[in-house]
């Protein structure tokens, strides 16, 4: 190693600068900290080495939560999207989840400049080989050229560089993703501090030259006419959206796969590290789902300057030359070129069992981690991370009390309440199926959720919060203004009979009429109109929060239950192992994991009701004891 210099102090120090490591960067700067962003090539922040595309089902929800706590990942793409759709628009609220197509290089010099410009924060291109831990508080890092930065807290947000390793075939070597340098030493170093890593693997697919593509076989995938955004602060939508293309593959490919797969490492043991369930390789989809006769490919644009597509559906680590072939047997793509193979990584991942629910590690006191060094899979995952790292850093630092979202307030909240309680056995991917209240956690509403507490953080600015409580009061007021309108059978008799709707025999209140399927808002509104017009916004809520008030009233309900059990808080220090009356496997589990109420504890995974009820009534006699 280089001799060692003093080279600064900051307040705080964000290892990594991908979609973690710049929400937690820019969080903790702009909440008064002197903050310092290290990154191992200033060309490739906020980088998207797999698909150009941020958003879908839970995760689009979760993007919209960081923008309500005044992160920076919602803006940033309503910059640079070359598309935007909203998936789910057949179903329920609580599913509806918005879809961004990214320009993947001006996403990159967006955010970067964004950083750049940003008081308080300053990014240096370093490679961190080494913590400075003291007496189990981590106060630094040193630098692969021998920099020491002394800091308060630090953030690691290293993604899938610790100790990265590509695979393409028979072929393996040591390398960060798209073929950037990895970090080795710092894996060995928190080996050396004691925590526990496991090795995880991800994988991305071939890009193909978009030229060469035969779009007359291909199914048109267009955005909306009429595009909704992220960010709550975006007015103005982007001209010129940019198609995605569906093919599907063929029977040749599948027979091309399964000739092959002496030579997949996948199947040939060559992979060690776990993969994701949620986000198979081709050619385990073919093995696993072998019934199937083809698999869904979209062709996605990587940005409006560059003819490179990606294929999405077709990850891979299979031989290049066997890449060539599966993507030319493609219906659309017989004459297409490979730009870049696809390839498995394989990298170390911290058990996110050793966090606490503010992603302070246990083991290192004012050291946070965040993103896929924590186990999780996905651009939004990480940056709900960071911010949630980077807000607690600077709390900590401040000396003020924690920022902890629970599973009824936000997807973030269960996003981590799961990583830390459940841990991780695969990388993880948040599901809408995850949250147990998913009707009161929609796209819809993060604002409402999460503004406020954004807002006394110091992230939200007071010009965007007394814009958001106008909001507020207008739906509120509507609301009203609907409970206590009544109308008469004949008013509204030529309305339901034009949608079929089962015609009144005495006077109603508009607000009952609206819980009705088949009645719109917009549709009342025009009969009965309110004072003013409201934005769109505030009808959207007016008409989910009437029509769903009955399901919402249920689900508030069973999140007062799960709140009485999280105010029975667990001291520290008790040892679990000599617990007796609880299994063993409860025994290790709550020893590993030190749940902070009870809450916590019945959601560990091994731990039983029947061994709550002896933990419960050992700490009523515990609490007897002490009294």
């Amino acid at each position: 190693m280089a001799k060692q210099f003093d080279a600064g102090e900051f307040d705080v120090i964000v290892v990594g600068a991908g979609h973690a490591g710049c929400e937690a960067a820019l969080a903790t700067a702009r909440m008064g900290c002197n903050t310092l962003l290290l990154t191992l090539n200033l060309d490739m922040v906020a980088f998207m080495p797999c698909n150009p595309s941020i958003g879908g089902p839970a995760k689009g929800h979760v993007v919209r939560e960081i923008d309500a706590l005044g992160g920076q990942m919602g803006k940033t793409i309503d910059k640079t999207y070359i598309q935007l759709r909203m998936l789910n628009t057949g179903k329920g609220p609580a599913v509806h989840a918005l879809r961004a197509q990214l320009d993947k290089t001006l996403y990159q010099h967006t955010m970067k400049e964004t950083i750049e410009s940003e008081p308080n924060l300053m990014m240096r291109q370093a490679l961190v080989e080494e913590l400075i831990v003291n007496n189990g508080v981590c106060e630094g890092v040193v630098t692969k050229t021998g920099a020491r930065y002394k800091a308060k807290a630090v953030v690691l947000t290293t993604g899938t560089y610790l100790r990265g390793n590509i695979i393409i075939g028979e072929l393996q070597y040591e390398s960060g993703p798209n073929n950037m340098a990895p970090s080795i030493n710092l894996s060995y170093n928190l080996q050396e501090l004691g925590f526990e890593l496991v090795r995880f693997k991800t994988g991305t697919p071939p890009r193909v030259n978009g030229r060469t593509v035969d779009y007359d076989q291909l199914q048109i995938q267009p955005g909306d006419e009429n595009p909704q955004h992220f960010s709550y602060e975006t007015t103005e939508a982007l001209p010129d959206q940019i198609p995605c293309w569906l093919t599907y593959t063929s029977p040749e490919t599948h027979e091309i796969i399964n000739d092959n797969l002496h030579r997949a490492p996948m199947f040939s043991g060559l992979i060690e590290g776990v993969g994701a369930r949620y986000c198979p390789s081709i050619e385990d989809k073919i093995v696993r789902f072998n019934d199937k006769p083809k698999h869904q490919i979209f062709l996605e644009p990587e940005g409006r300057n560059t003819l490179e597509m990606y294929v999405q559906g077709l990850s891979t680590s299979m031989p290049e030359d066997v890449q060539l072939r599966m993507i030319r047997s493609v219906p659309g793509m017989e004459e297409a070129k490979m730009m870049r193979p696809g390839y498995a990584i394989e990298y170390d991942v911290i058990v996110p069992s050793q966090l606490w629910p503010t992603l302070e590690t246990k083991t290192v006191k004012n050291l946070y981690t965040a993103g896929q060094l924590n186990g999780t899979s996905g651009y939004e995952e990480a940056g709900a991370q960071g911010i949630v790292a980077g807000i607690n850093a600077a709390l900590k630092i401040q000396g003020k009390d924690p920022f902890i979202l629970d599973r009824s307030e936000a997807y973030i909240g269960v996003l981590i309440d799961d990583l830390i309680t459940k841990g991780v056995v695969e990388p993880y991917r948040l599901l809408t199926s995850r949250a147990e209240y998913r009707l009161l956690l929609r796209h819809d509403n993060a604002d409402l959720r999460l503004t406020e507490k954004g807002y006394q953080i110091g992230l939200i600015s007071k010009e965007r919060f007394e814009q958001f409580l106008e909001k507020k009061r207008q739906i509120e007021q509507e609301i009203e203004r609907l409970a206590q309108t009544k109308v008469k059978p004949d008013h509204v008799r030529d309305y339901l009979e034009s949608i079929n709707s089962k015609l009144l025999d005495n006077a109603i209140d508009l607000a009952a009429l609206l819980r009705r399927p088949e009645v719109k808002y917009d549709e009342l509104a025009k009969r009965f109109p309110p004072a003013a017009k409201l934005p769109e916004a505030v009808r959207e809520q007016v008409e989910i929060q009437i029509k769903y008030e009955g399901y919402i009233r249920k689900q508030l309900q069973d999140v007062e239950r799960m709140r009485k059990m999280e105010k029975k808080k667990i001291p520290a220090g008790i040892d679990y192992l000599q617990l007796q009356g609880i299994s063993m496997e409860a025994r290790d589990k709550l020893s590993k994991i030190e749940p902070l109420n009870i809450g916590q504890a019945a959601r560990i995974s091994g731990v039983n009701p029947s061994d709550i009820s002896v933990l419960l009534v050992y700490l009523e006699h515990k609490m007897k004891v002490a009294h």
